[in-house]
């Protein structure tokens, strides 16, 4: 009967966080020999990875006998942090934040473009993660498919990458903050054709311009006490080309992405970035799920406030 009760209870547990649309904490207790298993330790990472938040078991002597990592954290420290979560969402109460995602198409023909693996998820965890914490928010978006869970976010569709420089020009001014995560494109065909162009056994040659550079703009004429934060996606010389970034554009800080992180880029829901300042303070995260990953951008923002 025992056993039965127990099946009962663990499958309303687990049709409870199937369920769940909301902010979900969790906090495993058992032996240190299980506490460690590479199972239950994937299993930790996975939940993390989709942004869930672990209360880590206290050290300490177990059932078993053993001493160590296992514990079930006191009900004071796991009231604690769900206290200190949702007091963080009203931290960013009165600001408005305008959010760049995805990436831009620049037109070949009708049929054909130029693009980027951007998926802008990056920069809809972004969003997401400063509307929860009371700003009103803005996102120019590229052309992609993923959508949001906050529908108080005004959200601005474009396609090209001129039509998110004009977006951005026309919200800016008005913001407190701007977080240009969105990859735009740095050229685009100098002629777009107006019919598909029809494959032929002779090579191609298409002559590109280039595009607005938005975030240059954005730093020249960034009104006082606005923040103004970029993202670098680097393949080589990674610190210093952001840092580079960082001082060129006027920004406030920059967010570093590398394609050699495992795990980290275009179409991932993870991600793991390094953060620097304008007094060149660099801080690196560990990999971990994009929205999580937002939270310590916003967490960041909040500290120049």
């Amino acid at each position: 009967m025992g056993k039965m009760v127990n099946g009962i209870a663990d499958n309303l547990l687990v049709a409870t966080y199937l369920a769940a649309k909301c902010p979900v904490f969790f906090a495993p207790a058992m032996d240190v020999d299980m506490f460690r298993h590479l199972t239950t330790q994937k299993n930790i990472k996975t939940l993390q990875e989709y942004g869930h938040t672990l209360l880590e078991p206290e050290i300490g002597e177990l059932a078993s006998g053993l001493t160590g990592p296992g514990r079930l954290q006191e009900p004071e420290k796991m009231l604690s942090a769900v206290t200190d979560f949702f007091e963080k969402k009203k931290d960013f109460s009165g600001k408005k934040v305008l959010v760049t995602a995805g990436p831009t198409y620049e037109s070949i023909d009708p049929v054909r473009f130029i693009g980027n693996y951007s998926s802008g998820r990056m920069g809809f965890a972004i969003a997401e993660a400063f509307a929860h914490r009371g700003a009103q928010v803005i996102v120019i978006a590229g052309p992609v498919s993923v959508d949001f869970n906050t529908p108080s976010i005004k959200r601005i569709n474009v396609t090209s990458a001129v039509e998110m420089f004009e977006a951005c020009k026309s919200e800016a001014p008005d913001v407190d903050i701007i977080v240009m995560s969105a990859a735009v494109a740095d050229y685009s065909p100098v002629d777009k054709a107006p019919s598909k162009i029809k494959k032929k056994e002779s090579a191609l040659t298409l002559k590109l311009e280039p595009t607005h550079d938005i975030l240059k703009f954005l730093g020249e004429n960034k009104p006082p006490g606005q923040k103004l934060v970029g993202f670098a996606l680097e393949t080589d010389n990674e610190l210093g080309n952001a840092k580079l970034k960082l001082k060129n554009k006027n920004l406030d800080l920059i967010v570093l992405n590398s394609l050699k992180d495992k795990g980290a880029g275009f179409g991932l829901p993870t991600n793991k970035v390094t953060i620097i300042d304008r007094e060149n303070n660099v801080e690196s995260f560990d990999l971990k799920s994009k929205k999580l990953v937002a939270e310590d951008i916003a967490d960041k923002i909040k500290n120049l406030l």
